[in-house]
């Protein structure tokens, strides 16, 4: 009875070796496994995370265009707001005026709108070559 309980004894231990070899065996290629997927993320996120730093450079940047081009229309607005102001004023003091003073008014009133339009097309025409010019990617 001895020898058979030694035996049975030697029996699960050798069964139990072998389980523990095939485990062994398969964690091992799971593990092998599971290195591959990580060098392929890291290889692919490398790149992304590359061009996400670029794009987040890039949006500050339009950010930034975004902000001057602002402050330059706040103070555009005002500046015509000005002239509006001004030509309103001129054009109470012309109505007392004779004639000729009433020509001299409305030549004045032209070239404010004139050079109010010309200040408005360059400074839409350099905000575009701002943009042309690639500083705003």
């Amino acid at each position: 009875m001895n020898s058979l309980f030694l035996g049975l004894v030697t029996f699960a231990f050798i069964a139990a070796v072998l389980m523990f070899i095939v485990v062994m065996a398969e964690l091992r290629a799971a593990i092998r496994a599971l290195k591959e997927v990580l060098k392929t993320t890291d290889d692919s996120l490398k790149p992304t995370l590359e061009e996400l730093q670029q794009t987040l450079k890039s949006l500050r940047n339009v950010t930034d265009n975004v902000t001057d081009v602002t402050e330059d229309i706040k103070a555009l607005s005002g500046s015509v707001r000005d002239v509006g102001e001004d030509v309103r004023q001129v054009t109470g003091f012309v109505e007392g005026l004779t004639s000729s003073a009433v020509i001299r008014a409305s030549g004045l009133k032209a070239g404010i709108n004139a050079a109010v339009e010309v200040l408005l097309k360059n400074l839409f025409s350099r905000t575009k070559g701002t943009l042309r010019a690639g500083k705003i990617p």
